[in-house]
């Protein structure tokens, strides 16, 4: 907190027909950051877009023979690009450093000391897009006062940095995706290791055409699904990464939308607060198989949803944190170990097929092999016995969202270690349902427990038939100052699934308005 997304309407209105003209031909409502001369994700009269994360691979680490004030490149000597930043510090003198940077960008080893471990002597330089001059707040501009389908990709081919999955649709009922962004062509290699800076044989030579990157208009089947998944087949010529989503979230989403004969405000709402855990059907049979008890009988019967009063939830996600647990963190370094993400979903699915492969082994059991069953009932019993600790010894009772809580942390000083300042700063907790990898989808990380550390930032749904049907939703609030009706006054909502109108007719907003500031050069 205060949280990066905020609510913004930007019309430029002329007269009583509310005209826009050519000087401000914006009439646009959505979501914005501080700073921002528009709106990021939103509508305006004719079309609607939101994002998700394409995740390309957009940097690569390069290993440098550095020397004094040049490096080596091809078998020849170059000066390191030197540049001085100051950077002002309130209540303090300002701090000035100076950046060296080779022809693949600055050194983190001058400033990361993992980084300068990690080059073992040489230094370490990050190539990165984000560092390129770029276009991408025109974009945001070009975005807001596209009326059509071509001209939003002329906006989404400026738009370079970060790359997104853009879905598009607007009021004649089209509907498209793109993907934007400034994605290298490398000469050989794909980026996932740091490579030798000096042979200069593991460059990047370019960047993937526009008109070669994802797209799609008014597909034949009606819909379209973006949650971080892959967006090319195998058959797609370039890389843009090797890290996509394991698809379960975009299955879900698909599964429901064929589910859905008619779509309307009310129907998107409840496929955005899906719950469904998509690898439980998968695990939960095996450990009904093993297990028994209080316990283990939540299991039976359950739909798979992971609601913030579920008992089954609760058990069941703890289940699951204990079989990674004891399945890979005897083996794994840190940094290796198991997140809980679908990836994993995916090396347990395999795992389970075989039950005598070395990975069900407990390396620090010695003169005994586990198999699959052996980690499974132990994983049952640790959950059993943490969730009764936790949550008391009447299973149920147990609630998901007495484990999975979002705590909303101050970023000035809400870990200031001064209890009374924390308190007035931080917010929360908030019980939340959802999971990791699941459309809802409220992250955390088995390595630290159950406590939620990435969420939907924000909610929204544009009715295209009538925006003033549209629905939206903020993490927190409208306002930085702690002390605001408005610094965290729809979090609660939020954390419940609802949502607030989204007015963008200036007759309603008139009607409706509460409170009118007017600024005045």
């Amino acid at each position: 907190m205060p949280w990066l997304w905020y609510q913004e309407g930007l019309h430029c209105r002329v007269g009583a027909s509310g005209a826009l003209t050519a000087a401000c031909p914006y009439d646009v409502s959505g979501f914005t950051f501080s700073g921002v001369p528009g709106v990021v994700i939103g509508h305006n009269q004719r079309i609607a877009w939101g994002f998700t994360n394409l995740g390309p691979d957009v940097s690569d680490l390069y290993l440098e023979r550095v020397s004094g004030g040049t490096y080596e490149y091809k078998g020849k000597r170059e000066p390191l690009q030197t540049r001085t930043e100051r950077i002002a510090v309130a209540g303090a003198k300002p701090v000035t450093i100076t950046v060296r940077a080779t022809r693949h960008g600055p050194l983190l080893s001058d400033a990361m000391d993992e980084a300068r471990r990690a080059g073992n002597g040489l230094a370490v330089a990050l190539r990165w897009t984000a560092l390129d001059p770029g276009r991408t707040a025109d974009a945001i501009g070009l975005l807001n006062g596209a009326r059509n389908w071509p001209e939003f990709r002329t906006a989404a081919a400026s738009f370079e940095v970060p790359a997104q999955n853009l879905v598009y649709a607007d009021v004649d009922g089209n509907i498209g995706y793109q993907a934007p962004g400034r994605i290298p062509i490398r000469t050989k290699g794909d980026g996932t290791s740091p490579a030798e800076g000096w042979t200069g044989k593991l460059e990047w030579k370019g960047f993937i055409p526009f008109a070669d990157l994802p797209s799609a208009y008014d597909p034949k089947q009606g819909y379209i699904v973006t949650a971080n998944n892959a967006a090319t087949g195998p058959g797609y010529p370039n890389l843009l990464t090797k890290d996509w989503a394991y698809g379960y979230r975009a299955a879900r989403i698909e599964e429901l939308i064929r589910q859905t004969p008619r779509m309307d405000v009310a129907g998107m709402g409840r496929i955005q607060l899906d719950d469904r855990n998509g690898f439980a059907p998968t695990l939960v049979p095996h450990l009904l198989r093993v297990g028994s008890g209080p316990a283990a009988g939540l299991l039976r019967g359950w739909d798979f949803t992971q609601g913030a009063d579920s008992a089954p939830a609760a058990y069941y996600d703890a289940v699951y944190r204990h079989v990674l647990l004891r399945t890979f963190d005897d083996e794994l370094p840190d940094g290796a170990r198991p997140d809980g993400g679908d990836r994993w979903f995916e090396v347990l699915r395999n795992l389970l097929d075989r039950p005598d492969d070395p990975w069900w082994d407990d390396v620090g059991t010695a003169g005994v092999k586990e198999t699959r069953d052996d980690i499974l009932r132990l994983a049952m019993k640790d959950a059993d016995g943490e969730l009764r600790h936790r949550l008391g010894d009447d299973p149920a009772k147990w609630k998901w969202g007495d484990l999975h809580r979002l705590e909303l942390r101050n970023e000035t000083f809400g870990d200031s270690g001064i209890g009374p300042i924390e308190w007035l700063f931080n917010r929360g907790p908030l019980e939340l349902a959802g999971g990791d990898s699941l459309v809802d989808a409220t992250g955390s990380d088995v390595q630290t427990g159950y406590g939620v550390d990435w969420v939907p930032s924000m909610r929204m749904i544009v009715d295209l038939a009538d925006t003033d049907r549209s629905r939206w939703v903020n993490l927190t609030g409208a306002s930085g100052h702690a002390f605001d009706d408005h610094y965290w006054d729809q979090a609660k909502l939020w954390a419940r699934g609802e949502t607030t109108p989204m007015r963008s007719a200036p007759e309603t907003i008139r009607r409706e308005a509460r409170e009118t500031l007017t600024l005045t050069p």
